[in-house]
């Protein structure tokens, strides 16, 4: 992990939820906090860079949520408490997980009217996974509408089975259209039939976690196979995550694709060892 102070050009929004999470690892039941859209900012912040996670934020803010609100610039519109997604999640080891419960909340307020997307001055703007895949690509023609002829941040998007199940022709416009797309292997699956023909734009990138296999890393018709590292699984929750925002903290730093995968798959290593995003919140 770099020890260099990031810069303004290292700035990384993340447009997302904060959940209150209930997980059952190794038959305990476990209360914590989690959401795609808070993983991805911290492991981003956690890997180097300015972050601002944009996501609906509950006043008062719980003690749960302090350490958040002390490491990313936590924008986005104001929801009681009690309007949190709520996610309740069983791990089976492995990398295998059941959702057994969701409620998204307040997730429905938070759209491209409620927030200034052209006062950010960001580097890279990621779209976490969504409840709708059509409020992400809502997302990307506002960030597009804000183009003043100064240039855009990179635009990223992160996806999940659900989204390419019912929403498939949706996502795939959003593959199109964004700059970095992050899915696992059983969403890259259902998107294009096998990972041997998930293929970019050659100015795009496109990064496929394989669980304890690593990662590929595809930049037009190159792909690249980062392996994972060895680690004593406790909850792989919030991995996938973790491994997007580490991975656009480096590319913000001016890394390679590859260069910064590879920094990422530690940082997500450390995170599934621990429970939630306990590690994360370290330092």
């Amino acid at each position: 992990m770099s020890n260099s102070m990031p810069s303004v050009n290292d700035q990384i929004g993340v447009i997302g939820t904060a959940s209150f999470d209930i997980l059952h690892v190794d038959s305990r039941v476990v209360h914590t906090i989690g959401g795609a859209g808070l993983y991805t900012a911290l492991a981003a912040h956690r890997a180097g860079a300015n972050t601002h996670l944009i996501a609906p934020r509950p006043e008062p803010l719980p003690q749960l949520f302090a350490p958040v609100a002390e490491r990313v610039q936590w924008i986005g519109p104001m929801i009681s408490p009690e309007a949190l997604p709520r996610l309740e999640i069983e791990h089976h080891g492995q990398g295998r997980a059941t959702l057994l419960d969701a409620s998204w909340g307040a997730e429905a307020e938070l759209t491209p009217a409620a927030i200034p997307l052209d006062k950010q001055h960001l580097t890279i703007l990621h779209i976490a996974a969504l409840s709708s895949a059509k409020r992400q690509l809502e997302f990307v023609w506002a960030i597009h509408a804000t183009d003043d002829g100064g240039g855009l941040p990179r635009i990223s998007v992160g996806t999940y089975a659900r989204l390419v199940d019912r929403e498939i022709e949706v996502v795939r416009q959003l593959f199109q259209l964004t700059d970095c797309f992050f899915m696992n292997e059983n969403e890259a699956l259902g998107l294009f039939g096998t990972t041997d023909r998930a293929r970019t734009r050659p100015d795009a990138l496109l990064c496929v976690t394989l669980g304890n296999q690593g990662v590929l890393v595809i930049e037009g018709d190159r792909v690249t196979h980062v392996p994972a590292h060895a680690v004593d699984e406790r909850d792989p929750t919030g991995a996938g995550d973790t491994f997007c925002g580490g991975t656009l903290a480096g590319l913000a730093m001016g890394l390679t694709p590859v260069a910064a995968a590879e920094r990422a798959v530690a940082l997500a290593a450390r995170t599934v060892s621990d429970i939630g995003p306990a590690s994360l919140l370290q330092g």
